[in-house]
């Protein structure tokens, strides 16, 4: 019997473009044969199923169910595809476990902890050949942060909001000068911002996943922007980034890779797919951790398709392991 899947798509930030897109894309790959699949729009205004004939269903958020024809459907599982709040910070994730709904993503702890770039870094910065860049931790604009900065961190550095994706918000400072208005663009995203030294060398991104207790690392990729650094405009403008997939690497890199970034997923304890950003550093090929994504980029040339495809999979396959994997618990 088929399975009633919802895919969770919108959200309540400047990312729910991005997750429209995204599930696009997984709407046309999954499996009809398995699934009877119903696309969940996520907003702040209303929780809705699009119609055929674009009447919208109100999803009745006391058990997660919609009405469709007098017939109430409720659901087995849901592909959570919202990037940032409320499917990637551990919001839904309660929700849904309150209920007793699986769903495809890490669970609530691990969405919110990894949602705070800074203490990501704290948790995982004990594994063995991991190391993260110098930084600090700013709580609340005000007028001592400048110094505080100058006086703990060497230029140039990485601004970002704390919580944010896809780039947003996100400046590098090269001079002094340029801190004030760094910080008061990630300040605009987010009420905590995390300040970081710059680390120079190639940048890489890998998906892993879990399926049937095996933890499986996809192809790695190598990120080589246009720009000065991978922003939003480099992510998501044609032709600004060129990424490789599979990165060019010695297969001593690739398995070292392999087994730290699967040491990052064992202590965060994740779950379905995670995608984790890092560099290797000029000169002296350590592992340096940026972040790590719960929620990556499903769109038809976002990495995780590349990285899959470069894997010799289906995106069809690869979808029907998440939600198997998510069934199963």
């Amino acid at each position: 019997m088929k399975k009633n899947i919802a895919l969770l798509a919108g959200g309540y930030t400047g990312e729910s473009v991005v997750s429209l897109n995204s599930a696009k894309q997984i709407e046309t790959q999954l499996d009809y044969n398995l699934y009877n699949v119903y696309k969940i729009i996520i907003s702040d205004e209303e929780w809705y199923y699009l119609l055929d004939n674009n009447q919208k269903v109100n999803v009745d958020k006391n058990d997660f169910s919609i009405s469709v024809n007098e017939s109430k459907i409720k659901f087995d599982a849901v592909f959570i595809i919202i990037h940032g709040s409320p499917g990637e910070d551990g919001k839904f994730q309660g929700y849904f476990d309150l209920l007793g709904i699986p769903y495809t993503t890490c669970d609530a702890t691990t969405s919110a902890l990894t949602m705070n770039k800074g203490y990501t870094k704290a948790v995982v910065s004990g594994i063995n050949s991991l190391n993260v860049a110098q930084s600090i931790q700013l709580f609340g604009e005000n007028e001592t942060q400048e110094q505080e900065v100058k006086s703990q961190l060497k230029l140039p550095l990485f601004i970002k909001p704390n919580s944010g994706g896809s780039s947003i918000g996100m400046s590098k400072v090269n001079k002094w000068e340029e801190l004030r208005s760094a910080l008061a663009k990630a300040f605009a995203e987010d009420s905590q911002v995390l300040v970081e030294e710059f680390i120079k060398g190639r940048e890489f991104t890998v998906g892993i996943y879990k399926t049937k207790g095996e933890v499986v690392v996809l192809p790695i990729t190598e990120i080589k922007s246009s720009k000065e650094f991978f922003d939003f405009e480099a992510k998501y403008t044609t032709g600004m980034t060129e990424e490789i997939t599979p990165a060019v690497l010695p297969q001593e890199t690739t398995d070292k890779v392999g087994e730290i970034v699967k040491a990052v997923f064992a202590k965060l304890n994740c779950r379905g797919m995670v995608r984790v950003d890092f560099i290797l550093q000029d000169f002296t090929e350590d592992f340096y951790f940026i972040e790590i994504n719960t929620v990556p980029g499903q769109s038809e040339n976002s990495i995780i398709p590349q990285q899959v495809r470069a894997a010799g999979m289906k995106m069809k396959d690869f979808y029907s392991l998440l939600i198997e994997e998510a069934l199963v618990g």
